[in-house]
C-alpha cells in the first residue's frame, strides 16, 4: 500500500502581545511578509495590502507555492498569520521565527496541518 503524501502544508501563526505601532502599518507588515516569504525560498508572484480606517491590516504575498496571509487587530496586539505551501522544501520555520521577532510577540501559537492527505481517493 503507498504512503499518503500531503498535497500541502500550513502553518497558522497567532501572535499575541506584539508592538501595536507595528501592527497598524500597512507598508512594514508588507516588507516583513516578503521578506518572509524570501527567507523561506518562496517563488514571490505579488502582493496586496490593505490599510484599514481606524486601524488593522490584511495582506496577502501571493507565492508559486500558494501564499502568505497576514490579518491584525492592534488594539488587541494580535496578528492571524496563514503560510501556505505545497511544497515541502520550502524553509517556512525561517519565515516563522522571521515573523514572530519583527512583529515583537511575546507570545504565540503554531499550529501545523497538513492538507490534501486524501487526494488519492478523488484520483480516477
Amino acid at each position: 500500500m503507498e504512503e499518503s503524501k500531503a498535497l500541502g502544508f500550513h502553518t497558522i501563526l497567532d501572535l499575541y502581545e506584539c508592538n501595536k505601532l507595528m501592527l497598524n502599518d500597512a507598508q512594514s507588515l508588507e516588507r516583513i511578509m516578503l521578506e518572509a516569504a524570501e527567507l523561506a525560498q518562496a517563488t514571490i508572484i505579488k502582493s496586496h495590502f490593505h490599510q484599514f480606517s481606524p486601524q488593522g491590516v490584511s495582506g496577502s504575498v501571493i507565492i508559486s507555492e500558494s501564499h502568505f496571509n497576514i490579518h491584525t487587530w492592534p488594539e488587541f496586539s494580535y496578528a492571524a498569520i496563514d503560510l501556505f505551501t505545497c511544497n515541502s522544501e520550502m524553509s517556512s520555520e525561517l519565515a516563522v521565527k522571521f515573523i514572530v521577532e519583527k512583529l515583537e510577540s511575546k507570545r504565540h501559537n503554531i499550529n501545523l496541518l497538513q492538507r490534501g492527505m486524501d487526494y488519492r481517493a478523488f484520483k480516477k
